[in-house]
């Protein structure tokens, strides 16, 4: 998907394993750019990588001449791993995320008992922002819009009328983000949605992911205005006493991602894997019953 915007170019990659869509924000070709929520495949009955989604992102940003300024991450995710490290790599480029991933990381870093060595300040990523630092990308220029609940790290990012909300919202007809893993708060989520409601009508809103209902099409772009008229969780009218009782519920009913253990303790690395053992190869804890 492009829009057609000289200001802020926005073209989304949809992978279809994880329902999640990866950002390319530009100005147009031989610009420079911003990627946002890369996915790393990941198969969880041989815990095998590939980098099919990553190498299309490259594919784009090579075709249009483009330079990578920034790899960022709107949370560390629980249904997917970032690929962050490996189009680093390919492509150059600052990881970051928000600054309270350190609150994520000591969090978990409990739960997966991890090495001493692990640090929780966010050393991991090249930057942490801060609520509303500016965003440089070339011509450019952004920030980063604090958007806790889903969990305490998430942050949206905003280039000009283009908002990406992370895990917050998600299509008018799927409603919002859980709020039950470790660190979420459905009080804290809802006041989330009202800031980013709060922008002008015509705000684009971009989402991270797309599980289309009664089988629409995926779609992963909409309006301020569209979710403050029929989003199906907060649309205007909700009370957050009747968003945080429907939250609560829902969430009570929902299981675990299939990817929350392997992505979690390898996304609070900023997508790198934990250190090799003494026969070579890293692996992913499972702890039992402790989510």
């Amino acid at each position: 998907m492009n829009t057609p915007n000289p200001a802020c170019q926005v073209h989304g990659i949809f992978d279809k394993a994880t329902w999640t869509v990866t950002y390319v924000v530009h100005q147009g070709p031989g610009t420079a750019c911003a990627i946002i929520d890369s996915v790393l495949d990941y198969d969880p009955k041989s815990g095998r990588t590939r980098h099919a989604s990553a190498d299309k992102v490259v594919d784009y940003v090579r075709a249009n001449d483009l330079k990578v300024a920034w790899i960022l991450e709107t949370h560390a995710h629980a249904d997917h791993l970032t690929a962050a490290p490996y189009l680093k790599a390919q492509l150059g480029g600052k990881t970051a995320i928000g600054h309270h991933i350190t609150a994520v990381q000591e969090v978990f870093k409990g739960i997966f008992n991890l090495e001493p060595g692990f640090k929780a300040d966010g050393s991991q990523f090249d930057h942490l922002f801060a609520e509303d630092e500016a965003i440089q990308v070339g011509g450019l220029t952004g920030k980063a819009l604090a958007v806790p609940g889903h969990t305490p790290a998430c942050v949206a990012y905003q280039f000009g009328d283009a908002v990406f909300v992370g895990d917050t919202l998600f299509m008018p007809d799927v409603g919002t983000a859980r709020c039950d893993f470790p660190g979420g708060n459905a009080s804290t989520l809802y006041a989330s949605t009202r800031k980013i409601l709060s922008l002008p009508p015509q705000t684009r809103l971009f989402m991270c992911h797309d599980y289309p209902p009664n089988g629409r099409e995926v779609t992963f772009e909409t309006t301020v205005a569209e979710q403050r008229a029929h989003n199906i969780h907060v649309h205007d009218g909700i009370t957050e006493q009747q968003f945080v009782e429907m939250r609560t519920r829902r969430d009570a009913t929902l299981e675990m991602p299939v990817l929350i253990l392997p992505a979690v303790q390898i996304n609070i690395r900023a997508g790198e894997m934990p250190p090799k053992e003494d026969n070579g190869i890293a692996y992913a804890k499972i702890p039992l019953n402790a989510l």
